[in-house]
């Protein structure tokens, strides 16, 4: 049933060995990921163990209940045992994301609802710059554009984590999609009730290694930077926009204080949407239906609702309700995205049982 943890431990001994060599370690980014390989591996291998041991131990069981009946209720218990590691092997078996082990860009843009969806933008950003600090993962600011009071029209993070296991792409490329608040605004007077909206995009952090970008694909634009009430408006052409003429993606930065910092960040932003795009293309072609993230922010395409007067949050992929919104929004998002992965998971086990037939 399990027969492909024999290459799989062929793989963990090749990268045992690789990490044991002082050269590996002079490409940081190499030694992460072969790291972070050896982890997933360890995990399978440690899973399909447990499962052998468990299957000897009902055996001698078995073998002792003849004589003894006593042991015929332990033998059972150990099958049941070796039943459930088998599934948390299978599951460890499905394949995973190939960009799963990466980090993660995420972007939070304002939508229906003016100011008030630009400040639900801003508690958004906190909520998960809370999360990553709970989960030990580091968040880098590379863009934003503020609202009047105070809010955000666009704003892009950066989220890094050094767990081997919990890596930022791998959850919260969940959190794509069009986030709903019911709330009273602060700008409303009459105490009345208002749904707005903001969107969500999570896209891989891609490296220099993953993307291929020519300096003749690009068109490059600078222009003053803007903010709210003239405050923050530079006096030069700072800012960034890029153009990448093949697929006509655009990006624009203008949060560093220097053209070429904005160009370097937006470059950064050019290279996951291009390799999200690849990966699109990549897996429509496979037949795969990738997860899709919606890109218009429109009330009616949500994913989640953010309901203040009930303290409620609701997930309307997964089902997932609770009245900890206060919580949530305070970065206990751990529950909310553990339905999303469950929800995956099951999916994908459903679709590897009947590609094998199962």
């Amino acid at each position: 049933m399990f027969e492909a943890v024999e290459g799989l431990l062929v793989e963990h001994g090749e990268i045992e060995q690789r990490l044991a060599e002082p050269e590996t370690h002079a490409d940081a980014r190499l030694a992460r990921r072969l790291n972070r390989r050896y982890a997933e591996l360890g995990r399978i291998i440690a899973g399909w163990r447990e499962w052998q041991q468990l299957g000897e131990d009902e055996s001698a069981a078995r073998e002792l209940a003849v004589d003894d009946g006593a042991f015929a209720e332990e033998a059972d218990d150990l099958a049941t045992s070796r039943e459930e590691s088998a599934e948390r092997l299978r599951r460890l078996l499905v394949p995973r994301d190939p960009a799963d082990d990466k980090d993660a860009l995420l972007e939070v843009k304002s939508g229906e609802g003016g100011e008030e969806s630009a400040l639900f933008a801003a508690d958004l950003l906190r909520m998960y710059s809370r999360f990553a600090e709970r989960t030990g993962w580091q968040t880098e600011l590379i863009d934003a554009t503020e609202s009047d009071l105070g809010g955000y029209k666009s704003v892009t993070v950066a989220v890094k984590g050094a767990s081997a296991e919990e890596t930022p792409y791998a959850l919260l490329k969940f959190e794509g999609g069009v986030h709903r608040v019911q709330r009273v605004p602060v700008t409303e007077s009459q105490g009345r009730i208002h749904t707005s909206a903001a969107g969500v995009l999570v896209l891989p952090e891609a490296e220099a290694i993953d993307v291929e970008i020519h300096d003749n694909d690009l068109r490059i634009d600078v222009f003053r930077s803007s903010g709210p009430g003239g405050q923050s408006v530079n006096t030069t052409d700072s800012a960034v926009r890029i153009t990448h003429e093949p697929t006509g993606i655009v990006v624009s930065c203008q949060n560093e204080k220097s053209q070429l910092q904005n160009k370097e960040q937006a470059l950064r932003i050019l290279r996951a949407r291009l390799l999200a795009a690849a990966q699109e293309e990549a897996d429509a072609a496979a037949g795969e239906a990738r997860r899709s993230q919606v890109r218009t922010v429109d009330r009616s395409e949500r994913i989640r609702t953010y309901n203040f007067p009930e303290n409620r949050i609701s997930d309307h992929r997964t089902g997932y309700k609770a009245y900890n919104l206060d919580q949530v929004l305070d970065g206990d998002l751990g529950p909310v995205l553990a339905s999303c992965v469950d929800a995956d998971m099951a999916e994908r086990l459903a679709a590897l049982e009947e590609g094998s037939g199962g």
